[in-house]
């Protein structure tokens, strides 16, 4: 069996971004040589997610104002975990969005459907960032 690691590194311009990585994801997978196996794709920090779902931007602002009811970033306040950082509604973004994802290889391909596509969401953003892509196979 195979192994590859790989780190992808994004610089955020906002504080919430959805960066779709699909491109970088399979560019890795060509790297890899790995026909069969398995991708995992995870965020390397704990106010980020990776998700796969449609690239339409209706449906990225859908998320941003689902995500915006559910956990409000202001208040400030209202959050126990806010001291030293006023981040504790980006922890709790990622919670519901998920950490990472894993996808199927197959015959050199990533097994996604016909619509799915691989994000990064950034939910405390602003600043330099990494995702990590484990590929495992033969």
């Amino acid at each position: 069996m195979k192994s590859y690691r790989r780190e992808l590194w994004f610089n955020t311009t906002q504080r919430r971004e959805f960066i779709n990585i699909t491109q970088q994801v399979e560019e890795c997978l060509r790297e890899s040589g790995i026909r069969e196996g398995l991708c995992l794709v995870n965020p390397m920090h704990i106010t980020a997610s990776v998700f796969i779902n449609d690239n339409e931007s209706g449906l990225h602002a859908d998320f941003e104002k689902w995500l915006e009811k559910l956990a409000p970033e202001k208040p400030h306040s209202q959050y126990a975990h806010n001291g030293f950082e006023d981040n504790a509604d980006a922890h709790l973004k990622r919670q519901i969005m998920g950490r990472e994802t894993v996808v199927a290889v197959t015959n050199g391909k990533l097994d996604l459907g016909t619509w799915e596509q691989i994000f990064y969401g950034e939910f405390d953003g602003k600043r330099r960032k990494r995702v990590l892509v484990k590929i495992i196979g033969e």
